[in-house]
């Protein structure tokens, strides 16, 4: 017997798979950033593994809850509290993205009149992964590239819209 029929279980199902399909995007857009990070022989930004790590979790939270609310027994008041927990990871997944973010704009980008030169940027990121024992920089990586940018941007919306 599956879960609750009725708009309200409409609802669930359909917010619950628009839920695993954004974090599933995110999880496939972050992974790939710390793939090409560990390619060239640097460690991870925090802030993505900290995004990877996060939405993984609320993955396999929003596919338990799935299955408890088709088999009938999802206890309403505790996953209400969960969701909550839940929210108050992804919104602090969104500020930690979105605050360097929010200042970039991604269409200057490579724009001679105001980037430096691709050699400068690339120094620059150089010196900084020398000073922090190889470490990717997150405020330097995401102004890169005009596509780095709007794919972080895109991580960032869609945790936005998670909420």
């Amino acid at each position: 017997m599956a879960g609750p029929d009725g708009a309200l279980g409409g609802t669930f199902k359909i917010a619950r798979l628009l839920q695993i399909i954004s974090l599933i995007a995110i999880i496939g857009m972050a992974s790939n950033f710390i793939s090409e990070m560990v390619a060239n022989n640097n460690a991870p930004s925090d802030v993505l593994v900290g995004t990877l790590s996060v939405t993984c979790i609320a993955v396999l939270y929003c596919a338990i809850t799935y299955i408890l609310y088709l088999d009938n027994i999802l206890p309403y008041l505790i996953i209400t509290a969960s969701d909550g927990l839940v929210l108050i990871a992804l919104v602090v997944v969104a500020i930690v993205v979105g605050k360097p973010l929010s200042y970039l704009n991604c269409r200057v980008i490579g724009s001679s009149s105001v980037a430096e030169s691709a050699y400068q940027l690339s120094a620059e990121l150089k010196s900084s992964l020398q000073n922090d024992g190889g470490m990717v920089k997150y405020s330097n990586w995401i102004g890169a590239t005009k596509s780095t940018c709007y794919e972080m941007k895109a991580i960032w919306g869609l945790s936005i819209a998670l909420w």
